[in-house]
């Protein structure tokens, strides 16, 4: 099955290029059919630039690009639109999670008969070099959507995802979120859809100077909103499945 690896990117013009074709070398060595769907998000630098740049080195890249800026989750769903792969992954394009462990989510996808893989932070055998404040908030979100969403995986936000495209592709056209908070859109709603969503292990190494990278505070208050815009379209698609007897 053909890979297509979605990769936002806001203001990357320093390291885009480069990460772009480190990520082609890598994905070559386990997966010979792939693309890598690159989208600027109405970035202010050259990140544009930089894509195409990367894009003449590579014919497995492509770039999708608009203006203005319109947050991840709508960098996201501009990606999965254009992606044409049976599998499509998200990773974040600052390559603080390696694509390497598509390896390790394609074999267990397969496996398990899984539909949706994700990289967790609290999986046991996860190896971390991250913030402790942003561990804590992330044990604190984990609580708060096994409540609302009655999910069964422990971390929603980690930026490395892997999903069968036959049921990304009904989800996204339907996404609301374009902030941070996509991710717990997107799970939510498969979760509905009784798609069997499975956690991996990952490797992190922060890289971002500060302790919230690009995130401030600001953007949480924004999840949390949005979460509870998530939670009554939750609710509805669950009500919906309840008459039509599912």
């Amino acid at each position: 099955m053909k890979l297509s690896i979605v990769m936002p990117a806001y203001n990357e013009g320093e390291h885009i290029y480069t990460n772009l074709l480190k990520t082609n070398e890598i994905v070559s060595t386990f997966c010979d059919s792939f693309e890598l769907v690159c989208v600027n998000d109405g970035s202010k630098d050259n990140t544009y630039e930089e894509m195409c740049r990367a894009k003449e080195q590579c014919d497995r890249i492509s770039v999708v690009s608009y203006e203005p800026n319109g947050g991840k989750g709508h960098a996201i769903k501009q990606g999965v639109k254009a992606a044409q792969g049976e599998l499509i992954a998200f990773l974040d394009s600052d390559l603080d999670l390696s694509p390497d462990h598509f390896e390790d989510f394609i074999s267990h996808l397969e496996s398990e008969s899984a539909d949706v893989v994700i990289g967790s932070k609290m999986h046991k055998e996860s190896k971390l070099d991250y913030p402790p404040l942003r561990k804590f908030i992330s044990f604190g979100y984990y609580v708060m959507l096994r409540v609302l969403f009655h999910l069964k995986v422990h971390d929603t936000q980690t930026g490395i995802k892997l999903f069968k495209a036959e049921i990304l592709k009904k989800i996204v056209p339907d996404v609301m979120t374009k902030g941070f908070a996509y991710d717990i859109e997107i799970l939510a709603c498969a979760n509905e859809m009784g798609a069997k969503i499975i956690e991996r292990p990952i490797r992190l190494v922060f890289t971002r100077s500060g302790g919230f990278s690009r995130i401030k505070m600001k953007d949480i208050w924004q999840v949390f909103k949005d979460t509870f815009k998530i939670r009554k379209k939750v609710s509805k698609i669950r009500k919906e499945r309840r008459k039509a007897g599912k």
